[in-house]
């Protein structure tokens, strides 16, 4: 098993590490795509971000994705990757009610809170594949990463977090993150560097 940097032609096995792993499968039909433009894309292309793969002997089996700075991230993704997304995915498409949660995500993205962004200005996406869990490799994975924000002189990483999820806030937890604000979807945690 190694770690590096992801590519361009990691794109398609992050994605489905992204598909598979990123909601629970209701049944309803699920276009493999989707989540991964929002989720993943961006993080393997734009300028700042920090994109780091995990590959054993069945391929790409995770990710860790960061982007340094939350705003200019946002700003790029609004200019650069969501327009053509939205022409390919317009709003009024008939599509299941799970794909068309991820199409309104491209059309209104999600914006962190201003209060989460000023004291936590990275921000950090972590899937892995079930094989590769259990073995601290995640614990490791964001070690690695806290020390090279700081080292760069970030003071601080947030991340999103399902409010049902609480095996994830445990797990975050435990890793030194804190709970900054929630609503009715999500928790915000953060952490200093």
């Amino acid at each position: 098993m190694l770690t590096r940097a992801a590519r361009l032609d990691d794109l398609p096995a992050a994605y489905r590490v992204c598909h598979e792993t990123g909601l629970p499968d209701d049944g309803s039909p699920r276009s493999p795509e989707l989540l991964g433009h929002v989720y993943v894309g961006p993080y393997l292309v734009a300028p700042g971000a920090r994109a780091v793969v995990v590959v054993d002997g069945e391929g790409v089996g995770g990710y860790l994705l960061c982007a340094r700075d939350t705003r200019s991230h946002e700003a790029w993704v609004e200019q650069h990757w969501l327009p053509g997304l939205r022409v390919d995915h317009p709003l009024d498409f008939p599509r299941s009610p799970a794909d068309q949660e991820i199409v309104e995500l491209l059309h209104t993205p999600a914006i962190a809170p201003e209060s989460v962004v000023a004291g936590f200005p990275a921000h950090m996406h972590i899937d892995l594949f079930e094989r590769l869990q259990g073995r601290g490799l995640g614990s490791t994975l964001i070690g690695d990463l806290f020390a090279d924000l700081a080292r760069e002189g970030i003071p601080g990483i947030h991340l999103g977090v399902g409010v049902d999820n609480a095996g994830a806030i445990r797990f975050y937890g435990r890793l030194g993150f804190v709970e900054l604000m929630r609503d009715a979807s999500a928790v915000y945690m953060g952490r200093r560097l």
